[in-house]
């Protein structure tokens, strides 16, 4: 048998044990914290070996990170898909809202949460974290302006679109300790008329 014929489905089965390890510290991480995430925990989820999990990330701090940014990269590729199901008419801008208040209500963002605290007090940790995050953020930045469909060198549109997102993270902060969907939910739609009225005049 040829040797890339057996190749190909060993690098299969090596994408999807690593994929499995990559979802497994997510939720770990989102349900058992920083202190509770560790390679021999998350490789039990995913049902593999610790030696498996360590050949694929050697230290908790590989696997986790890469995990935040595989998931951040499938968030972010998600909602890109939703792009033609868009309305495009008024609706538009409360459908955008909606997709970026689910982005900061699911277990990445409590995931990446335990990742921040983590991060504040452990140095080697925070240099890794720190640019990830940059990178997510800016990600995160794209997409909506993409999704809006609006110019960015308009004056005032690179702000709200910032400020929807650090809305959108701040309400879903404090939807941690107490289901607060009722409030949150008044809130952002209040913001989509708010931010239609600032687009429209923007444009």
């Amino acid at each position: 048998m040829p040797t890339e014929t057996l190749r190909e489905p060993q690098q299969d089965r090596s994408r999807a044990t690593r994929k499995r390890l990559l979802e497994a510290a997510i939720d770990c991480l989102a349900e058992l914290g920083w202190t509770g995430t560790t390679v021999l925990v998350v490789a039990g989820r995913a049902g593999v070996s610790r030696g498996a999990a360590q050949h694929h990330f050697p230290t908790r701090e590989d696997l986790v990170t890469a995990a935040v940014e595989y998931v951040a990269e499938e968030r972010t590729a998600r909602l890109r898909a939703h792009f033609a199901e868009l309305p495009t008419g008024p609706g538009r801008t409360q459908a955008v809202i909606d997709l970026v208040e689910h982005m900061y209500t699911g277990p990445l963002f409590r995931a990446a949460l335990q990742l921040w605290v983590a991060a504040s007090s452990d140095e080697q940790l925070r240099a890794r974290v720190v640019p990830l995050e940059a990178r997510v953020g800016r990600e995160a930045h794209r997409v909506v302006v993409e999704l809006l469909g609006v110019d960015e060198k308009v004056p005032g549109v690179r702000e709200t679109v910032q400020a929807t997102l650090d809305l959108a993270r701040g309400l879903g902060l404090a939807n941690l300790l107490t289901d607060d969907a009722k409030r949150r939910r008044g809130i952002m739609r209040k913001w989509a008329r708010l931010l239609d009225e600032v687009l429209t005049g923007a444009g």
